[in-house]
């Protein structure tokens, strides 16, 4: 669902930077509370817990693969405007050092993940759960729920992003310029993994975090209007959830087992290799595809070169610890990140 450059108009780019924006600006403002009170650590740990989750590919139908995202439980815990800047703030560090998504697409990506995203999950979790008490199996459902229609909310959006390129965006022989699939190819090919196994994959883990809160940490699940008053209790829980973020840490290279890239994301040398050339139709319904990358896809695919990409920095040899290393590192840039936030909103340094 990391749509690189490419793949959308600078037009779009800029229309989705647009929209984005005034998200980015109340979520800011709404989340300023949370910055400057002890629960950076607690911010921290589950915008790095998206960029973690996010590193775990999962197969899916076609010979793709997909991820959760984590913006759901984000909602749940934080809340949507909270939920907002961490999945942005993964996103940014995914695409700036990792090229896990584009530069000029990153307002897109935001827009789907993390604005989208975290809006639909929270509008589903707060309706179904409405009333029920904090240790309530309807929580456990309700959160599910969200999971799932947040993460199909978010590839709905980005399938219809690729889907209008070729309409909108072709040269004078009708040729796509950018994403070469109509919404007739795009649409079912983005909805069919996540309907399935990605949809599945973020309502059990979003509903097993909640069940998990429930049993553990049950304050995490009071809601925004419990912050202040519980801050320092909540602040200690964000040590053990630190725990395990760093477990899951260890596990990323599981995330290196799926085979396939996901749809949408392929390379622009993808489309003049043979074998490349087969799974992209396979994956897109059998449907053809040009000869060549798009042009405008080929200029822009070059526009950003990120220093370690595909989480392989290139002085580490092994793939797996190369993986680890990546999801140690984009934590600790979140980390740092959000204390810069922390300072410009009008507090300094990491809360004791």
């Amino acid at each position: 669902m990391h749509i690189p450059d490419g793949y959308l108009s600078p037009s779009t780019c800029a229309l989705a930077y647009a929209v984005a924006l005034p998200f980015w600006l109340v979520a800011y403002q709404r989340a300023k509370r949370l910055l400057h009170t002890r629960l950076v650590p607690l911010f921290a740990v589950f915008s790095a817990f998206c960029f973690v989750i996010m590193m775990f590919n999962l197969p899916l139908p076609g010979g793709t693969s997909g991820h959760a995202v984590g913006m759901a439980i984000v909602s749940i815990v934080l809340g949507p405007w909270a939920s907002i800047i961490a999945v942005s703030l993964a996103l940014l560090i995914q695409a700036l050092f990792f090229g896990d998504g584009g530069i000029s697409s990153f307002g897109a990506n935001s827009l789907n993940m993390a604005v989208v995203g975290s809006l639909v999950a929270w509008a589903v979790y707060r309706l179904l759960s409405a009333g029920a008490s904090l240790s309530s199996r309807r929580r456990v459902l309700a959160a599910g729920a969200a999971g799932y229609l947040a993460i199909n909310a978010a590839a709905l959006l980005t399938a219809i992003e690729f889907g209008v390129q070729p309409m909108l965006f072709h040269d004078a022989s009708g040729t796509p310029l950018y994403a070469p699939y109509p919404l007739s190819v795009a649409v079912p090919a983005m909805m069919i993994g996540h309907l399935s196994f990605a949809g599945m994959a973020e309502m059990l883990l979003t509903a097993g975090l909640v069940a998990y809160l429930q049993r553990s940490q049950p304050e995490l699940l009071a809601g925004q209007a419990g912050i202040g008053e519980q801050s320092g209790s909540r602040s200690r829980s964000a040590r053990q959830l630190w725990y395990g973020l760093a477990g899951l840490m260890i596990l990323s290279p599981l995330g290196l087992l799926a085979a396939g890239t996901a749809w949408g994301e392929w390379a622009a040398e993808d489309f003049a290799d043979p074998s490349s050339r087969q799974q992209i139709i396979q994956a897109s319904g059998l449907h053809a595809l040009p000869q060549a990358a798009p042009e405008g896809l080929a200029r822009l695919a070059g526009l950003w070169s990120a220093p370690f990409p595909d989480y392989a920095p290139a002085f580490i040899h092994s793939a797996g610890f190369g993986y680890v290393l990546s999801a140690l590192f984009g934590a600790g840039l979140i980390l740092l990140s959000l204390l810069l936030l922390s300072q410009l909103a009008g507090k300094r340094g990491l809360p004791q």
